[in-house]
Order: structure tokens, then sequence, then C-alpha cells
């Protein structure tokens, strides 16, 4: 039996840690400490774990470690159990996202050396997005880069899809909807789901793709990188750099790629003005496309960091979809899970709770 569960979301920036227990969806505790790269995983690893038992939560009970991965590719569809065959094919995945799965797996190796009594499991963003079908994840390359390289759509979100669209089902109280799901933090992504089946997603091979980001370029024509290449010299290496780092709403505005920060510059300065027009543009385009891949849109979900909390960018986002019949919502805040417009197309908010996801999932492991 594994009652409590200890789940640790590594981030870009941040590892957050909380236990579960009891099947309860409210942490016992629950920190988030700095993550400073590769190097600082085993560290932050260690601040996060003292917290934790400066909350008093019972670590010593502790009875399996849950780890949230980014990507798992085509090797990992469901969370799995942690042993070094495991740890070292996401290691060899750090390719397809190399801003996460280093990092992830530096922590998974420290608390396996921190705890290691206790059975690790990682659950990996990108598992949910496996119903997607062939017309949905294929890219219009040269057929042998996926037969042979491997380079298809894998999406990613997907804990905090699956928790979406679970809750949209509850509030709502249908089980057969068709919810578009729009994560919305510094990493970005659009997620069509139909009756809890992932069936679109705007995220691609790796989290580079789709909609505007804070640091991320999202979707840009190839040909600017086949330009930049020829005509200013840039290597793969600068360009992944400037596509991962400079790019996005920072680029936009030129300041900043906090949409809190954006949003107050906003009134007085026009590139951030820009950059929040942009970046909803940008959402409402990918949530358009999302919805043809349903039979029909039942719902809109915002979750993230920006969907959770800029009820602005929410306004401005939905304003931009009355074609497709999503009514306008208001510019208020909403604490927790709620329904901000019933329908025929309902918006709603719901906080994005991975850790609930990820506990759950462990609990039905075997052995």
């Amino acid at each position: 039996m594994r009652d409590r569960v200890l789940v640790l979301n590594a981030g870009s920036s941040t590892l957050k840690a909380s236990v579960l227990a009891g099947g309860s969806e409210d942490p016992s505790a629950s920190v988030t400490v700095p993550l400073r790269g590769v190097g600082d995983a085993a560290a932050a690893l260690g601040r996060a774990l003292q917290a934790i038992a400066a909350a008093g939560s019972g670590l010593d009970l502790v009875e399996a470690v849950g780890h949230r991965v980014v990507h798992g590719g085509s090797v990992f569809t469901r969370t799995t159990l942690i042993d070094e065959a495991v740890l070292r094919g996401i290691r060899e995945l750090a390719w397809l996202a190399p801003l996460h799965n280093p990092v992830a797996a530096e922590i998974i190796a420290a608390a396996r050396v921190a705890l290691p009594a206790v059975a690790h499991a990682a659950a990996f963003d990108s598992a949910f997005h496996a119903t997607l079908s062939e017309e949905a994840y294929l890219y219009a390359v040269p057929y042998e880069w996926y037969s042979e390289w491997g380079y298809r759509r894998y999406g990613f979100h997907g804990l905090s899809v699956s928790w979406s669209a679970e809750r949209a089902t509850a509030l709502l109280g249908r089980p057969d909807l068709g919810v578009v799901v729009a994560h919305l933090g510094a990493g970005c992504s659009v997620s069509a789901v139909w009756q809890g089946r992932s069936v679109s997603t705007s995220m691609g091979m790796t989290p580079l793709d789709g909609v505007v980001m804070a640091t991320r370029a999202g979707s840009v024509d190839p040909g600017i990188l086949l330009a930049a290449q020829r005509d200013h010299g840039l290597d793969a290496h600068a360009l992944e750099d400037a596509l991962e780092h400079r790019s996005g709403l920072l680029a936009l505005s030129g300041r900043t790629a906090d949409m809190r920060e954006l949003l107050a510059l906003a009134p007085t300065e026009s590139r951030a003005a820009l950059a929040i027009a942009v970046f909803e543009r940008s959402v409402a385009a990918a949530i358009a496309a999302a919805a043809t891949a349903l039979p029909r849109l039942d719902a809109v979900v915002f979750t993230g960091g920006i969907g959770e909390h800029a009820s602005g960018v929410r306004a401005g986002i939905a304003q931009r979809l009355a074609p497709l019949g999503v009514p306008p919502v208001d510019d208020t805040s909403l604490e927790g899970d709620g329904v901000l417009v019933a329908g025929p197309v309902a918006v709603l908010v719901v906080v994005a709770r991975e850790d609930v996801v990820i506990a759950r999932e462990l609990r039905g492991l075997t052995p």
C-alpha cells in the first residue's frame, strides 16, 4: 500500500515538493524551492526535503515518490516504476527536452539515494497524448524522418490537461465533454480532449512548438531559421538558445517574460501591450484550431499560472473566440476552480494539480 506519496515536480527553474496521503487532494505539506539547472539538482532536492520535514509532514513515513518527467517519447507512454534502465531511458530522451529531462533525471537520481527504501515512479507529461492519431501526430516532412528518426508530435502538459478535463466533467456534471484546455504559464500549450482522451495538442516533438510562451517562440516559419542560419551564420546551438531563452514574451516586450509585469507595464509601454496582444491572438488561434479536432466544443478550460490568475488575458482570449460561440467573460479574479460562464460553450478555470494525478497513478502501479 502506497498511502503517503511524496511528489517531486522539477521544472526548468523550480522544484515543487508535496506530500499527499490517504487519497486526499490537499497536501499535508507543499514547498517550492529554486532550481538552478542540472548542477543544482541534488542541492535543491536537499532544500525541498528539509523544508518538507520541517513542516512536520512525516517525511519518514513516505511510502513512495512520484516524479514528473516532461518527455517520455515513444518509450514511456504511462507512469512507470523507476529502475536503472528507466532512468537511463529518461536521460537518453534529453535531446527532445533539454531544459527539462536532464534536471528531472538528476532529481530522480538524488531522490533514490535520499529515499532508497521506497518505490520511485516517473509520470510523463507526454504520456497523456499517446492517444493521438497518426493524422494528429505526423508532420508533413519526409516520411523517413518519422519512420527512422522518430520525428513526430508528442505533446506535453498531459498531467495538467488530464486533471483539467476531469475537473471540467465534474464541474459541469457531464461525462461526454469536448474540451479545449489552455495550459498557460511560462510554458504554454492548447489541447483538445474528447471524452477524456487527447485528440490534438499544440506542442510538438519538443516543448518549443505551438503558442507564444514566456521565452519560447512557439511556432515560427521554418524559413526564418533557414535564413538566420544561411545569412547570419547562426548554428544549431545559437538557434536553440534564441528559441528557448530569448524569444516569446521577452522578445516581444523587450523587457520581461513575466505576464504580471507586462500587465502592469501595458498602460504606458506599447511593446508590453503588443506582447500581450500577440499572446492572446496566438492562444485564441490555437484554441480555434484545437476545436476542429472535436465533434463539438462544450468547454474551454484555462489553467496554469497565467490561465488561473490573469483574468484580463482570459477575457481577451475569450473575446477573440466569439466566432466559435465562446461567450465573453468578465475581467474578474477567481479563487480555485470555477465556471466563469455556463454555456452554450462553457468557460472554466481549473487550478493545475499535477501532484494529485501523479500520486493517484503511482498508487495504482504494481507491484
